[in-house]
């Protein structure tokens, strides 16, 4: 397994070693102290499941109560992942990075928290799994707008599918000191 770190502090691809035969593949997509010993060492307590179409978008998603650390693979067909870093006072402030992520490379992204997070689907279909460090608090959700002139993201699509709630996200500079979470070093 190896861990790859990022241009974002905290952010983490990690490639898994995949054992093929001619039986298929196998694969470990998390080993408790090998993630401890690369930084991820917080629990996970909550594990989802989606499933989406070609050219949907979802995110950019945060908490700001209930903050969740995000450890994200598409089990099935591609996905672009997105990070954006929304820690007030971050030297990294504002900043995104992105991965495709794919049944085939079998990539993960760790998301810690203080990062907004969303993906595009690429492939026809795409399933992505992720465990969380934090139980999902609607209260304390926030979103950033997915094309946010601030942040810039160099998304695969040009005009995605979007839920309501993410199609009236605010852009970075609309959110309050109230809606960001602290840097903390």
């Amino acid at each position: 397994m190896k861990f790859h770190k990022t241009p974002l502090s905290g952010v983490i691809l990690v490639e898994p070693t995949v054992h093929r035969d001619s039986r298929g593949f196998f694969k470990e997509t998390y080993h408790q102290p090998r993630f401890e010993a690369a930084g991820i060492g917080m629990p996970f307590v909550q594990d989802n499941l989606s499933e989406s179409a070609r050219g949907t978008l979802r995110g950019l998603h945060y908490q700001i109560e209930h903050p969740q650390g995000k450890l994200v693979q598409a089990v099935y067909g591609e996905v672009f992942d997105v990070v954006v870093d929304v820690r007030a006072g971050s030297p990294t402030f504002g900043q995104w990075y992105g991965a495709t992520l794919s049944a085939d490379n079998h990539r993960l992204l760790y998301v810690p928290p203080g990062f907004a997070h969303g993906f595009c689907v690429t492939s026809e279909r795409a399933q992505v799994a992720y465990k969380c460090t934090d139980i999902y608090f609607p209260k304390g959700e926030r979103s950033v707008r997915w094309d946010d002139p601030q942040v810039g993201i160099d998304w695969p699509v040009a005009e995605p599918t979007l839920s309501d709630k993410d199609r009236a996200a605010p852009s970075l500079a609309d959110l309050g000191p109230d809606d960001l979470l602290p840097y903390r070093g």
